[in-house]
């Protein structure tokens, strides 16, 4: 399954029985990007600020005083739920003066995150694989060629005496068919290193 990740920072906000929850959603590459932005974006004088974020396999949430459980695993369970990674959010509360209990926790920030993310601009996330190959001289065109007909990114070009070493980032849906055409179009004179 594919997923998604933001492409800007968004937020967005509700009051439930006077007490307002807002919150903010962003892209992130790491936990520590992740927490770094919650450290810039927690109101210290709300009531709560409770988050969550998801980055591959690694996730982490807080219900920052909030009642064990109805607070950080919503956040989670929403982002999860609009198949979305690389994310970090925090939900702002500020006491309205009513208690929601457990349930009306939940649905509220699990509810307010939900819509956040669900108006939010996506960004699909494209595996990226790396790609080393070695050609002559002679095929240096033809590779340059390919590279910009696969939409791979260069990310180093070595001269050698027998000719020249690139290291290549592309998508890896791209990757058996940019072999293909480079060992077709130079008779298979390129030779691909196993990293």
């Amino acid at each position: 399954m594919s997923s998604d990740t933001l492409s800007e920072p968004v937020s967005h906000d509700i009051e439930v029985k006077r007490s307002r929850f807002l919150a903010h959603a962003a892209p992130v590459d790491s936990p520590e990007t992740a927490l770094a932005w919650l450290a810039r974006i927690a109101d210290p004088d709300a009531t709560h600020n409770c988050w969550a974020y998801r980055i591959g396999a690694q996730y982490r949430s807080s219900d920052d005083g909030e009642p064990a459980g109805t607070a950080g695993r919503p956040i989670l369970a929403a982002i999860d739920g609009q198949g979305f990674d690389r994310v970090m959010v925090v939900v702002t509360r500020w006491y309205g003066g009513t208690n929601l209990g457990a349930g009306g926790l939940a649905r509220a920030y699990g509810g307010v995150v939900a819509e956040c993310l669900r108006r939010a601009p996506r960004l699909p996330l494209i595996a990226m694989e790396r790609v080393e190959l070695a050609c002559p001289f002679a095929d240096v065109a033809e590779v340059h060629a390919a590279i910009a007909a696969f939409g791979a990114a260069k990310e180093a070009e070595r001269f050698e005496a027998e000719g020249v070493h690139f290291a290549l980032s592309l998508p890896a849906d791209r990757v058996e068919a940019l072999k293909m055409r480079l060992r077709d179009a130079t008779r298979d004179r390129v030779r691909f290193v196993e990293g």
